[in-house]
């Protein structure tokens, strides 16, 4: 059993913040250098036997997918053998990550995904089954994917046996084929002081410039309060250098051969206005190809009424494509604590559960 330690002075390695909810546990996390990350089950009284890591796009964080994950979940543990932990990760620069020392430049795919890595060998966890990754997240899944297969991470590295990548094109994208939206995003965002008066002038702010109301209040909800203004939740230059790599980097190499051993499954929203035809074209010939048992598999998978926003545009539909091909796979992995610690060892009867684990 865990114990509670508060010696002063002592380094804080991990902080947990876990709560229940009908069916479900939650759990909030930060390591000294490494991502901070969420983490759901549907069966927290069960050792979880596989993993999935969830990445957020540019200016997102790993709550965005709750619901989303917390489906994919609930979906597993009544059609998979296997119990399920859903990883949600707060990118570099991103949501709580952004506050944590220690992720250095250059900021870009390679060493984004190399935090991943990092933060498996941090917690002494196995590699992660199922990669999932939206936009910019997506490009982290295939870097992760490509240096796990170079053996960049060390001998003990195990590939992900899927890995998903949502509504991102995979190879360079050049800024005459984006319609600009999020340069121009980006691009007001940086002429705006590094307080703000509220929320509420923001969002009134961005639809005054032109853009919709969903995504003005989107982009609102990245604010966190800071005394008596509020200030972003993501690192703004750090993100564009990010934007910057995602859109300069390329793995169509990778997906022409992928490791042996993992799926790739390719999601093109159907109303997503990031496709060329080519791209399309040249990935539907990837799936066509027969396997031949040396190399892995590329899926492609259309998602229907959506556009890139594919987990709130039809998150259904999303599901449907997903959970069946992650359900198949076998469970490979028993941890060494199974469930979560109550903070006062279930003796004040509060219904939160909190751990610290100090050094």
């Amino acid at each position: 059993m865990a114990t509670l330690k508060s010696k002063t002075g002592l380094n804080l390695l991990n902080r947990f913040l876990l709560w229940r909810s009908p069916g479900f546990s939650y759990s909030t996390t930060r390591t000294l250098e490494t991502l901070a990350f969420e983490e759901l089950r549907s069966s927290p009284d069960k050792p979880y036997t596989s993993t999935a890591f969830i990445l957020h796009g540019l200016l997102g964080s790993g709550r965005n997918w709750r619901s989303f994950s917390r489906n994919i979940a609930s979906s597993l543990s009544n059609s998979s053998s296997s119990e399920w932990r859903m990883v949600l990760v707060d990118l570099r620069n991103h949501g709580k990550s952004a506050d944590i020392e220690g992720l250095d430049p250059p900021h870009d795919m390679f060493n984004a995904a190399k935090d991943l890595a990092n933060l498996v060998k941090s917690h002494g966890w196995a590699w992660p089954d199922v990669v999932i990754g939206h936009s910019m997240g997506g490009k982290v899944a295939l870097q992760f994917a490509q240096s796990c297969s170079r053996g960049d991470y060390g001998e003990s590295v195990a590939l992900p046996k899927q890995l998903w990548v949502l509504d991102s094109v995979p190879g360079e994208v050049s800024s005459e084929n984006s319609d600009g939206e999020v340069e121009k995003v980006l691009k007001t965002l940086q002429s705006l002081p590094a307080s703000l008066p509220s929320r509420k002038w923001l969002v009134n702010h961005m639809i005054e410039l032109g853009f919709s109301k969903s995504l003005s209040e989107w982009i609102g909800s990245n604010l966190k309060k800071s005394g008596e203004q509020e200030t972003w939740s993501f690192n703004l230059e750090g993100a564009i250098q990010m934007f910057n790599s995602y859109r300069e980097t390329s793995y169509w190499s990778l997906l022409e051969h992928p490791p042996k051993g993992t799926e790739m499954g390719i999601v093109i929203a159907e109303k997503s206005d990031r496709w060329e035809p080519d791209v399309i074209q040249r990935l539907e010939s990837l799936d066509n190809q027969k396997e031949n048992g040396a190399e892995g598999k590329v899926a492609v998978h259309v998602l229907p009424n959506s556009g890139h926003w594919v987990h709130v545009d039809n998150p259904k539909g999303l599901l449907e494509i997903v959970a069946p091909k992650i359900a198949s796979l076998p469970a490979s992995y028993a941890p060494l604590h199974p469930g979560p610690v109550n903070c006062c060892e279930e003796k004040c009867g509060c219904s939160d559960r909190i751990l610290f684990v100090l050094n």
